[in-house]
């Protein structure tokens, strides 16, 4: 009996966006598996925030599509992606600092038309250790803790997609391993992206990882594989 082929939750084709000869984006094709870990890596200006930024719409691109489970959402404004389950963790924190840290994540699930409000924040202020701290103003977080405090607000849209640009920067060694240990019970229900460049957290918690190299895709596979590759060996990973 033939292996059912699962359709892809996220799949690009050609998408492509340049800033004046900078090519940032130059004809990707991509696909994320529905409940995998996927990471993408490369050298710093590969266009791994830019090609993410697409992905959650806060930028256009100038050709190419983007499909989130078969439905074309090239188009589509950041807002609505959201409403369909594209969460995006900013690679520098995003969050209301003058607002406690429980009203930030109760702002997301609201967005969301979610009941419970004050259940689903509490939970999700849980997940990443921040239970007791729901009084206090955000902006007087530890800037680890404001990492966490974002990732809480993403958990609260309860997406498909979470995309989590440089999720661990600030964060100390014990907490790295809480952060692994957290982003393994999401799936499959949630399919992570990962942008990251600790390559011991990368090559330990993804499934599959995908390397941009001055827009394009240098390579895709396991991390096995991704290791063993001698373009990627001299692009980025070094011999």
């Amino acid at each position: 009996m033939a292996a059912v082929i699962e359709s892809p939750l996220i799949e690009t084709k050609g998408l492509t966006l340049h800033f004046g000869g900078l090519r940032a984006v130059d004809g990707v094709d991509f696909s994320l598996r529905p409940g995998e870990i996927h990471a993408l890596i490369g050298p710093n200006g590969a266009g791994k925030t830019t090609f993410v930024s697409l992905l959650s719409g806060r930028r256009l691109p100038q050709s190419g599509s983007i499909r989130l489970a078969g439905e074309d959402i090239t188009r589509l404004p950041a807002h609505a992606r959201v409403r369909k389950g594209i969460a995006y963790t900013f690679q520098i924190t995003s969050i209301f600092p003058r607002l406690s840290v429980f009203d930030n994540v109760a702002l997301a699930v609201q967005s969301r038309g979610a009941r419970g409000v004050t259940v689903k924040t509490r939970a999700a202020l849980a997940r990443v250790g921040l239970e007791g701290l729901e009084g206090q103003e955000a902006q007087t977080l530890s800037y680890g803790h404001q990492r966490l405090l974002e990732l809480a607000m993403g958990l609260a849209l309860a997406p498909r997609l979470l995309i989590l640009d440089e999720p661990t920067q600030g964060l100390a060694a014990s907490e790295i391993e809480g952060f692994k240990a957290l982003v393994r019970s999401l799936v499959p229900q949630t399919t992570v992206l990962l942008i990251e460049h600790n390559m011991d957290l990368v090559m330990d918690l993804a499934t599959r990882i995908t390397v941009l190299n001055f827009g394009r895709i240098l390579a895709t596979g396991s991390p096995a594989e991704i290791r063993a590759d001698k373009a990627v060996q001299e692009a980025y990973l070094g011999a």
